[in-house]
C-alpha cells in the first residue's frame, strides 16, 4: 500500500464498489484525493469500481469493517458507506445489517480517532421511519417499529447516528451525518427491490408494473450527481449535526410508475400487490439546512435524470443479453 507522504489528501470510502460509494469515489479522485476503497462485496460490485483500479490515486481493500480495521499511513476523511440498502438485501441478511451499522461504524469511528480523520456517516431517510410529520426535517425523531423488518436497517442507522454523535462529544472528533433520501442513477442494481430500478427492469423487458399497496405513498428522487455534490459539501463544512440531502420534488409511487412507463414507451399495465410492513407512506426532505449551511439545492430534475438511467440499464440488460 502506497502510504502517500505527499501533501495529497487521503481518505478512505467504505461500501467503496456500492452505487454510493462507486460515485464517492469517483468524484474524490476528481478532487485530487487518493482514494482508498473498502467493500467485502456482499452487495457492491467490482464492476462499479474496476475503471479506477489502473489509477495510481485509487487503491482497493477486500475488507469486512466489521472487522478490525487498519490503515497504514495518515487519513484526513473517514466516509462509512458501507451497509446494504435496499430491502431486498437487508431482508435477507438482516444480522449482517445491524453488525455493519453497529460494529462496522465503531471500528471506523477507533480508526477515525487514531488517524485523527474527520469522519463522514452515511445515515438516511429510513431513520425517520413511517413519518407523522411531512416534509421531515432534522429535528423529527421518526416513527420506527424496532422490531418489524425494515428495523434491522432503520434502528442499525440510528444507531450510527448516536454513536458518531457521542465519538464527536465525548473525543471530540470531528464528525459529519447525511441523511440520504431516495437516490437513483448509473450503477443501481436492476433487481436491488426498489421502485426505480425495479420499474425500469420491468418496463425494458416488457412486464407489468408491479406497485407495492395502491400507489398514493410517496418518494422524493434525487440524481446520484446531487446527491454527491451535497455530501461532498458537507464534509468540508463546519457542522456536525445531520443534514437532509435529498430532492424535495415530491411524487406519488403510482404517478412515478406512469413516467416510468412514458419514459421507456412501453405498454405496460399497473398491477398493486399488498404494501410490506411498515412501509414509509411518505417521504420528502426538508432540505432548509443544506440550503442555508451548505448553499446546496438540487440541480438536475426527475426527467433529465431518468433519461440518463434509463440508457445505463438499457444498456446493461443488452450487454447481458450478449453474453448469454
Amino acid at each position: 500500500m502506497s502510504l502517500n507522504n505527499s501533501g495529497q489528501k487521503r481518505i478512505l470510502i467504505t461500501g467503496a464498489a456500492g452505487f454510493l460509494g462507486s460515485h464517492l469515489s469517483d468524484r474524490f479522485i476528481k478532487e485530487g484525493y487518493h482514494v482508498i476503497g473498502m467493500d467485502n462485496l456482499i452487495t457492491g460490485s467490482i464492476s462499479n469500481i474496476e475503471h479506477l483500479f489502473p489509477l495510481k490515486e485509487f487503491e482497493f481493500y477486500f475488507h469486512d469493517v466489521t472487522k478490525f480495521v487498519h490503515v497504514p499511513g495518515k487519513l484526513d476523511y473517514i466516509l462509512h458507506f458501507a451497509s446494504p440498502a435496499s430491502p431486498i438485501d437487508y431482508l435477507k441478511i438482516p444480522i449482517q445489517t445491524l453488525k455493519v451499522g453497529s460494529l462496522g461504524t465503531h471500528n471506523l469511528l477507533g480508526l477515525a480517532k487514531e488517524k485523527k480523520a474527520r469522519f463522514l456517516i452515511a445515515s438516511t431517510s429510513e431513520i425517520y421511519g413511517d413519518p407523522q410529520v411531512h416534509p421531515q426535517n432534522e429535528e423529527y425523531w421518526g416513527n420506527v417499529n424496532p422490531i418489524g423488518p425494515r428495523g434491522v436497517y432503520d434502528e442499525a442507522k440510528r444507531f450510527q447516528e448516536a454513536i458518531t454523535m457521542a465519538y464527536h462529544t465525548y473525543h471530540g472528533l470531528e464528525t459529519r451525518i447525511v441523511r440520504i433520501f431516495n437516490t437513483y442513477g448509473p450503477r443501481m442494481r436492476l433487481n436491488d427491490g426498489r421502485a426505480l430500478p425495479a420499474f425500469f427492469g420491468q418496463a425494458i423487458r416488457g412486464e407489468d408494473i408491479t406497485v407495492f399497496g395502491d400507489g398514493s405513498q410517496t418518494r422524493s428522487f434525487c440524481f446520484v450527481d446531487d446527491l454527491v455534490e451535497g455530501i461532498y459539501r458537507l464534509l468540508l463544512s463546519d457542522y456536525a449535526f445531520p443534514v437532509n440531502i435529498g430532492n424535495p420534488d415530491e411524487i406519488t409511487i403510482k404517478e412515478f410508475a406512469e413516467e416510468i412507463i412514458k419514459l421507456t414507451g412501453t405498454d405496460q399495465k399497473i398491477i398493486y400487490t399488498p404494501l410490506p410492513k411498515d412501509d414509509p407512506k411518505q417521504r420528502q426532505p426538508d432540505i432548509t439546512k443544506a440550503k442555508e449551511i451548505l448553499g446546496w439545492e438540487p440541480k438536475i430534475g426527475r426527467s433529465e435524470g431518468l433519461k440518463i438511467t434509463y440508457e445505463y440499464f438499457k444498456n446493461i440488460l443488452e450487454k447481458s443479453k450478449l453474453s448469454v
